[in-house]
């Protein structure tokens, strides 16, 4: 194997800046692989495509922002299959440039969806919001700066990586605020069902006759099978192509999903699995807590 080779192997790719969110779960998921920052999610894919990276590390939902923008549309353009899955709680902490206090700031940057997520801090410190493109961004451009009136909403992770000093840990408003991210790889697994709880993803497209959603759909209830998402937007520019990515929890070789597929064929142009891969142990603790 080829140094290039090897490199590639041990390489998770991400979306955004080092420090980001999606390089803290590359690490505490694949902490023996190194994290390859991509400027875009297109980057990300193509970095796996392209044999440089061996992995891609992509948020798909966020239980208090909902999902992520036009992740839905770009998996099945990226011809990628998706392997596990990680949910990563997330833990917000405010950044400032060595020697800041917080009586001292005056203006805070992040990305949008961190902003509104610590909304009781930014109130409580009267501090201006000011929305950057990415969180471990922010942190870089105030370390940069080294103003201490200036701060930035990133992880942990960044604080590390740009030197700058946690003002206060965990301002996330909400407890519960979990990522959840998909793993994606060049070629699928088939992990078996044997093993512990699974989790199919695709996309499919309906056919444009009366009923046809309500119809597809049917199949699983009728088999009892547990459909976990289903996520609808448009293809192709128009109003009436409308593609679908669901995820049930159950393996295609299981007799109640391959009965439901079934059902699902008759009603819809295209079915595409994108991924067969074990449920996180998330899963079945958040359904737990929900059936208490």
């Amino acid at each position: 194997m080829s140094d290039s080779n090897s490199e590639a192997r041990e390489t998770i790719a991400f979306q955004g800046a080092p420090g980001a969110y999606s390089d803290l779960a590359c690490h505490q998921v694949y902490p023996d692989m190194r994290s390859l920052p991509c400027k875009t999610f297109t980057d990300a894919f193509a970095a796996v495509a392209e044999g440089r990276a061996h992995f891609a590390m992509i948020p798909i939902e966020n239980s208090v922002a909902g999902r992520v923008a036009d992740i839905h549309q770009l998996l099945p353009e990226s011809h990628l299959r998706i392997v596990a899955e990680h949910y990563q709680p997330v833990h917000h902490q405010l950044l400032a440039c060595k020697g800041a206090h917080a009586a001292g700031l005056k203006i805070v940057r992040s990305h949008v969806h961190a902003l509104s997520q610590c909304r009781n801090v930014i109130q409580r410190l009267s501090l201006d919001a000011v929305v950057h493109a990415d969180t471990a961004g922010a942190a870089a451009e105030i370390a940069k700066l080294g103003d201490p009136s200036v701060a930035a909403i990133a992880s942990g992770l960044a604080a590390e990586i740009y030197g700058l000093d946690v003002i206060e840990a965990g301002v996330e408003d909400e407890a519960h605020n979990t990522t959840r991210f998909v793993v994606l790889a060049k070629q699928a697994i088939d992990p078996d069902p044997a093993d512990g709880p699974v989790v199919t993803s695709f996309v499919f497209h309906v056919r444009n006759v009366p009923a046809a959603l309500y119809k597809a759909l049917g199949g699983f209830s009728t088999n009892g099978v547990n459909m976990t998402k289903l996520e609808s937007y448009m293809v192709g520019g128009t109003f009436t192509a409308t593609q679908f990515f669901a995820e049930v929890e159950a393996h295609p070789s299981e007799h109640h999903l391959q009965l439901a597929l079934e059902e699902l064929g008759f009603f819809t142009s295209e079915v595409t699995i994108m991924g067969v891969y074990p449920a996180h142990p998330f899963r079945a603790e958040s359904a737990k807590k929900n059936n208490k």
